[in-house]
């Protein structure tokens, strides 16, 4: 059955579209553009479904992430991507897992071109053929090994650290929100690396921080103001969680999500913490219970 085979690959099929934008709902809206489409086609002509359905959806992505990239352009303050928990039985609706799935990795992606970002994640993250490839982004398939040579170039030359394992990092990240919640700032500046970088995402519709933050002690004492100024704001509440790959916590006020803070752990020190604050990005998170 067409519905069968559409089943099987849809956590395939978010996963494209979510890599390529960065939006957990524009990668469900593309899915299901994607099933409206798949369902007018005829199967007897289909030998490759996984290929087919992909080539659907990443042209769907791209043309989604035309329009986002505009979008993008008037965005207030840093933009990161849509907070994806991936430590839930919701995870089971995509299957990436490790780096791929990054804040620090989709930022990097951010910065390619749509084609180049497509043609970087149907083959790097999901070892898409050439040919198929090719089939998907309408080029040739020589352009095709250009374009995916030039920007796996592209992300090497940002992306040359190796995060930790999910055991350390969730270890430094406890001791990083102790000592946060705590309001011990020597301890909390342990836990960061030298070169640590603060980014908020509130898209101009809540308060935080227009533009990145630096340094081991601008970051502590900024992490320690904004709980502090959390808890004058009602009851606080702490959810430790997996977010994009990567330790987070979710802290709700008065059992309402207020943000997530994700960070990223290598060489067993913090070297970013990424906070979510735009409620917009927000409303797929369970709250404290």
């Amino acid at each position: 059955m067409t519905a069968d085979d559409f089943v099987e690959h849809r956590p395939l099929l978010f996963s494209i579209a979510y890599e390529i934008l960065g939006s957990v709902a524009d990668a469900e809206d593309v899915v299901s553009d994607s099933w409206l489409r798949w369902r007018d086609v005829d199967r007897a002509g289909v030998e490759n479904p996984r290929a087919y359905l992909a080539r659907i959806v990443t042209r769907q992505a791209l043309n989604a992430a035309r329009r986002a990239g505009r979008r993008r352009e008037d965005y207030v303050g840093p933009w990161l991507p849509e907070p994806l928990e991936t430590s839930t039985d919701d995870a089971l609706d995509h299957i990436l897992t490790g780096e791929a799935v990054t804040t620090a990795m989709l930022l990097v992606l951010e910065t390619l071109s749509p084609p180049e970002r497509a043609v970087f994640v149907l083959r790097e993250v999901f070892a898409f053929e050439y040919s198929e490839i090719a089939a998907a982004v309408d080029k040739s398939e020589s352009a095709v090994r250009q374009i995916a040579s030039r920007a796996r170039n592209h992300v090497r030359a940002r992306r040359n650290a190796a995060v930790a394992e999910p055991s350390q990092a969730q270890a430094v990240a406890e001791r990083f929100l102790a000592s946060a919640v705590t309001g011990d700032v020597q301890g909390l500046m342990d836990t960061l690396a030298p070169g640590v970088v603060f980014l908020g995402d509130g898209g101009g519709v809540v308060s935080a921080a227009r533009r990145p933050v630096h340094g081991v002690d601008h970051v502590a004492r900024l992490l320690v103001g904004l709980l502090a100024k959390g808890t004058d704001m009602g009851e606080m509440g702490f959810r430790m969680t997996v977010v994009n790959g990567m330790p987070a916590v979710i802290t709700s006020i008065d059992g309402v999500v207020d943000n997530v803070t994700c960070v990223e752990v290598i060489d067993g020190r913090v070297t970013a913490v990424y906070v979510v604050r735009n409620p917009e990005k927000l409303g797929r998170l369970r709250s404290v219970s």
